[in-house]
């Protein structure tokens, strides 16, 4: 509909239209029609001929005419129309539009798509509810549509009472007022744009374009009637502008004559008030006269410019001031204006500069002379004190320091004195009328300055002699330190040494001390030496000092030890020696009674514990072996314990040499290896075994006369016993009880299941009845042979 619409707008006004864009054009006759009424060209004569020949000619010749304005006809042949192709065709009328209805639109450098664009845009910036940023759902509500017609005829459309939310309203009223007021054929419809979520990019774009025709025709002639208006503007602003120029260039012109006399008036005042009252006449000329002149003539020359331009842009001659008016004249006349003012401005300068000078230099010299003066106020004093006699190094040294800061000054104010020189030399030359005054002044300010650098060598020569003369004390007092610190701490040690408390346990102790205690005593000789070396420095120093009449401030300043302090304590070490010496020497003899004690003790205690260990022996063998009747043995066995505790004031004699150990505080005995606890845990167990052993014969005793057992059984019995008994230990093992059992011909089983741990429970039965007397006899005499293993009947 769109594109039929569109080539109907213009076939109208060739008289004729179309009704189907595939088939009206198919012949060729009314697309090059269309193409000449669009372009204003003719095109070849077309055939009138009805067969597909002709029809194909004539459609080649629109289309090559199409080529030759520069359009790119791709896959768009004349068959394709001819035979009603609807899509070449539409491509083909596309094509036609975008060349020659919107291909020439250019709007700030852009053309075509992007140039309309861009004019709709501008055209529709002021209207609210309204941003085209594209051709398809920018113009849905029909808002843009409106504001276009709007904007070249607001006559046309009441814009305020349009509404977004009714876009078919906006849409059929912006097409009406455009068919019947504009002249735009209706393209679109407005349900069609409303019902498609993107209305065609392509149809929105030729119907825009109408509007962009349409309105620019009528914007070109309105602009050719502005332009006759302004000429005519033109014409009479610039001879108002001619006018004024005239007028002004000779009004500055006068200025100018009648300046320039009065700045080359070269009058000379005679007081410094007279020539300062011209210099502020012409400050009045420079900031009050003058800038105003200076804006004429800038205003003067843009004038000129800006006239010449229009002039120029009109195409006509240019503008000649009357003589002597000349940009250039008055440019000339403003230059004789500045060398004037340049001059007179120097000359007022150069004469208060120099009606100044005396007053300048007479006061120049007074204040740099006060300011020299207070400087050197002091300084004669300062330069000749002698407080470096007290001063240590260091503050020597920073007093050196000082002085070389103080030279740094002195040379420093050399330059004021010899401007103070100068200035009077300057005002002697112009007749300076306090010159006399002027020159006392100055020769005072300089023999001072020779006192001054006189002293000042003086000073620096003492002061360097006097550091060097410290720094040797310096020296010395660091080699004093370095040997007294270390002196000190040997003495010390020394003297630690000598008072320590020692506790030794034997003579090789106590001899060890006494040896190192001597090599100790060597080593006093060079010792002595040394203190003696530490005095000397120490004397050295007082020496410098009495001789270059050093007064020394205070102590060695890398140490605190004083020759004084080294001293007293070398007296007090002195008498420490021989009180060690007594002290060892009488340890010494402690330590000899000790060892005695301990070989007296040691002597003793050998014996007595071999004879218990002898005794213990003899009892073991007496209990195994035993010979005779138990009544023998008993009688044996009780003269063998008389004669053990017969050896009872020899273990008494043990104990008072033990406690003699005791009190001496001896721990250790060398010569024994026996202890008093050791022996006397040996005899109560000596004791213990042989009462324990007669008390088991007479157990025996009363075993055998109850159960009537002969002599020979019991030998029997023992002689079993002492057979397995292979360890001699007086006691069976389970095994060696029950091979002495079936020896004796008891019949023995074992029994696992009772007992304590490790031990076995043994069930002996008699072989016969007859036996079972004896077995129960037999049993009562070896249960007291043997304690470890249970028997059960």
């Amino acid at each position: 509909m769109t594109f039929t619409a569109w080539c109907n707008s213009h076939l109208r006004k060739a008289g004729t239209q179309i009704d189907n864009i595939e088939e009206d054009f198919r012949d060729g006759l009314k697309l090059m029609l269309l193409l000449e009424v669009i372009s204003g060209e003719r095109l070849p004569k077309p055939e009138r001929g009805k067969m597909r020949v002709h029809k194909i000619n004539n459609v080649n010749k629109a289309l090559d005419f199409i080529a030759s304005k520069g359009v790119k006809l791709v896959s768009i042949g004349a068959e394709e129309i001819v035979d009603g192709n609807a899509k070449m065709t539409l491509g083909m009328i596309w094509t036609i539009i975008l060349r020659f209805a919107i291909q020439d639109i250019s709007v700030e450098e852009t053309s075509a798509k992007e140039g309309l664009l861009l004019w709709c845009q501008r055209k529709t910036a002021p209207y609210k509810n309204v941003n085209v940023q594209n051709f398809h759902i920018s113009w849905k509500d029909g808002l843009a549509f409106n504001a276009l017609i709007h904007r070249h005829r607001p006559d046309l459309i009441d814009y305020d009472s349009l509404r977004k939310d009714d876009p078919v309203t906006n849409l059929n009223n912006a097409f009406e007022v455009a068919e019947k007021h504009l002249d735009i054929p209706k393209m679109l419809d407005a349900e069609d744009i409303v019902n498609t979520a993107r209305p065609d990019e392509k149809a929105i774009m030729t119907y825009v374009s109408s509007f962009y025709h349409a309105f620019s025709g009528a914007q070109k002639a309105e602009t050719a009637a502005n332009r006759i208006c302004k000429v005519l503007a033109v014409n009479q602003e610039n001879e108002q502008m001619m006018e004024d120029y005239e007028k002004l260039a000779s009004d500055l012109l006068e200025w100018i004559r009648r300046t320039i006399p009065w700045l080359e008036n070269r009058t000379q005042e005679k007081t410094v008030n007279d020539m300062q009252a011209k210099q502020e006449d012409f400050r009045d000329y420079r900031c009050v006269h003058k800038p105003p002149k200076v804006q004429e003539k800038c205003q003067l020359e843009i004038s000129f410019n800006t006239l010449q331009t229009k002039l120029r842009l009109s195409s006509r001659p240019a503008f000649m001031p009357s003589e002597g008016r000349m940009v250039s004249d008055i440019n000339g006349a403003w230059h004789t204006l500045e060398g004037a003012e340049k001059g007179y401005e120097e000359w007022i300068l150069s004469e208060i500069r120099r009606l100044e000078r005396l007053e300048h230099l007479a006061e120049k010299f007074h204040q740099k002379a006060a300011i020299h003066e207070s400087w050197t106020d002091g300084k004669e004093a300062m330069l000749t004190q002698k407080d470096y006699e007290t001063s240590t190094l260091s503050e020597v040294k920073a007093l050196l320091k000082k002085h070389e800061a103080f030279e740094s000054d002195l040379a420093a104010h050399q330059d004021r004195v010899e401007q103070i020189a100068a200035i009077a030399q300057e005002l002697n030359e112009l007749d300076y009328y306090d010159s006399a005054s002027v020159n006392t002044r100055c020769q005072k300010i300089c023999d001072q300055w020779d006192v001054l650098g006189a002293l000042t060598q003086s000073r620096k020569e003492s002061l360097e002699r006097t550091e060097k003369q410290l720094e040797s004390i310096d020296e010395l007092y660091l080699e004093y330190a370095k040997r007294a610190a270390p002196f000190n701490n040997w003495m010390e040690g020394a003297m630690e040494d000598l008072q320590d408390m020692f506790i030794v346990h034997n003579i090789e102790e106590i001899q060890g001390l006494i040896t190192a205690h001597e090599q100790f005593k060597s080593t006093l000789p060079e010792a002595n030496k040394e203190r003696e070396a530490i005095q000397a420095i120490q004397a050295e120093v007082q020496k410098i000092a009495q001789s270059n009449g050093i007064k020394l401030s205070g102590a060695n300043p890398y140490t605190t030890i004083t020759p004084e302090s080294i001293d007293n304590k070398w007296e007090k070490a002195m008498q420490m020696v021989p009180q060690r010496d007594s002290a060892l020497q009488e340890e010494l003899n402690k330590q000899n009674s000790n060892d005695t004690l301990r070989a007296k003790f040691a002597t003793q205690a050998n014996a007595v514990g071999a004879y218990i260990q002898a005794k213990m022996e003899e009892i073991g063998r007496i209990s195994i072996e035993m010979n005779g009747t138990l009544e023998d043995q008993l009688t044996n066995l009780k003269d063998y314990q008389d004669t053990i505790i017969s050896y009872q004031p020899e273990i008494n004699t043990l104990e008072g040499d033990h406690q003699l150990i005791q009190e001496a505080l001896i721990f250790d005995n060398q010569y024994t290896s026996y202890t008093m606890e050791h022996l006397r845990v040996g005899w109560e167990q000596l004791l213990t075994t042989i009462a324990r052993t007669i008390n088991e014969v007479e157990n025996q005793i009363l075993t055998r006369d109850a159960k009537g057992i002969s002599q020979e059984q019991l030998f029997e019995y023992r002689a079993s016993f002492n057979h397995f008994d292979k360890d001699h230990s007086g006691a069976l093992q389970a095994e060696e009880f029950k091979a002495c059992l079936i020896s004796l011909g008891y019949d023995v089983e074992n029994d696992k299941q009772v007992g304590a741990p490790g031990e076995e429970e043994v069930t002996v039965r008699p072989a016969s009845r007859r036996a079972e007397r004896r077995h129960c006899q037999d049993y009562d005499i070896l249960i007291h042979r043997h304690n470890v293993v249970r028997f059960s009947f």
